[in-house]
Order: structure tokens, then sequence, then C-alpha cells
């Protein structure tokens, strides 16, 4: 896989809670969302109950990270205030704790507000979906607490990014995008980085497509690669169906992702995500 040529794909570790996790082989980060309407699961993990169920399948069908979002962030989502969203991801993180004082937990924001709520309470990373733009502190509070710093792109926020998928070469946007928001976190002397162009996120179907055609430039960067396409409507809308029909294409989708460089897969189908990693590795050694 990526991790083998060096030339392209230097980092290879993340640093999670003092424990070093090895990306030579692919990790399965389990999706845990704890909010009322996201586009899949939405309302689903909302008692403790509910939430301890999950939390068990995910790490027994072999999770290696549980990403808790509190927000929802699918086109058109409602937003919420923060209060909320501390609410519900502090409430995450107690029951996952409870459950495993091992697994990593990384929690999918773009306040830095909650950041400090969540890794005083246990995170070990962050997943922004706004790489940075939603709030200005986001950076400062990253390296004031040093943990892995998930990067995605996104133009505009959730409420109005189907606006915004206007570009003039989408591949070559996004890499320059990267490659400043990169230079930007090493002077804030943050080191450990994971990139995620952002499928369906102010990108059209046909963009995200030709994102994952060359997902493998994305490598030059010599930063990790997240590749989160699970259920999403890039593969339910090619198949005329829906995000509870599109286990098959994102295992398709995911297959690909990984002969493509990804480091990481974001789903919610763990057990099938690990079959995945497991079949390609056979014919990636």
């Amino acid at each position: 896989m990526a991790s083998k040529d060096k030339v392209f794909y230097l980092k290879n570790t993340l640093n999670i809670n003092g424990n070093l996790t090895d990306l030579s082989t692919p990790k399965i980060m389990g999706i845990l969302n704890v909010t009322d309407d996201s586009f899949y699961d939405g309302g689903k993990f909302l008692n403790e109950k509910e939430i301890s169920i999950q939390t068990e399948k995910l790490i027994l069908e072999g999770a290696h990270i549980i990403d808790i979002g509190g927000y929802s962030s699918r086109p058109g989502s409602k937003h919420i205030d923060e209060k909320l969203e501390i609410g519900r991801v502090l409430k995450g993180i107690n029951i996952v704790r409870a459950i495993s004082k091992d697994i990593p937990i990384s929690v999918d924001t773009f306040r830095s507000n909650v950041v400090e709520k969540a890794i005083e309470a246990g995170a070990g990373l962050i997943n922004d979906i706004s790489g940075g733009n939603l709030d200005k502190k986001m950076f400062q509070t990253i390296s004031k607490y040093n943990v892995p710093y998930i990067l995605m792109h996104l133009v505009g926020t959730p409420q109005n990014m189907i606006k915004n998928v206007l570009y003039d070469n989408i591949k070559v946007e996004i890499l320059k995008y990267f490659n400043k928001k990169l230079l930007e976190l090493t002077h804030f002397g943050i080191k450990d980085v994971i990139i995620d162009v952002g499928f369906g996120f102010s990108k059209t179907t046909p963009q995200s497509y030709n994102l994952l055609r060359h997902l493998e430039c994305f490598r030059f960067l010599n930063v990790p690669l997240l590749v989160g396409i699970s259920r999403k409507s890039m593969i339910y809308s090619v198949l005329k169906s829906n995000p509870f029909e599109a286990l098959n294409g994102t295992s398709v989708l995911n297959s690909i992702a990984l002969l493509k460089g990804a480091s990481i897969l974001r789903v919610h189908d763990v057990k099938e995500a690990k079959e995945v990693t497991d079949l390609i590795k056979l014919i990636s050694n």
C-alpha cells in the first residue's frame, strides 16, 4: 500500500494520548453520531443504552478509533448551539470511556470550545470538517493540547455548502488549499495532521469521483489520508437507491481508496470495512 512508498508517504504514525498508532496498515474509524438528524443514523444513538450498544458493536467488529459527532454536518443540516453540542459529545465520550479505557476517541467538531471540553474528557483526536475556517481559535487550541488533527476541505458551511461547488480545477485547488493549511499548522507547531478531501462536502457527485480518481496525488503532501465515503449520496445517487442500501457501494469505493493510498477509513459499518482492509492487504504486501 501507499505506506511502503517512502518517497511519497513519509508520515505513518500518530501520537494519540501518548500512544503511537501505526498507520503502515490502514485503520478503521467507526462513526458514532449522537445527533438527531445525521443523514444515515440520526436519532439512533441518543440515550445511554443505545450509545453503549453501538460502542460495544464498533469495538467488537474491529474499530481502531471511535469518532463521536454531536453536530450533524449533512447538507442543509440545522445549526445547533454550542452548549447542546458539548452536552452530546461529553455524554458520548463518558459512555465510550466507561466501556473502554483504551480505544482512541476522535471528536467531529469545528468549534474550539467543544475541542477543549472533549480533550479534557478523554478525546485524543479532533476531526474538523471546516479546516479551521469556522473557528479562528481552532489551530491555537489544537496546538495547546497537542493532539492529532484531521483537516478536511470544505467551502462554506454545512448549511450552504451545496451552493459552493464552482472550481476551475478541483484537484489543483484542493491541493493548494492543503498546502496552505499545512504550512499554517506547522507555524502552530502541529505535527500530527491527517487530511480528508471531503467527499460530498461542497462538491457535486462528479467532482467527488474526480477526486477519488486522482486520490493518489494527495500523497505528495506526505501526510496520512482519511477517506469518509460511507453510505454517502455519491454512492446512492448513482445507484438510484438510498443510504440504507449503500453498503456494497461503500465497500467498493473504500477498496479503491485503499489502493490509492488511504490510511484511515471513516465508516458506519466497521465489520465490512475490516473485511475490505483484510482483503486489500493480501495484494498490497
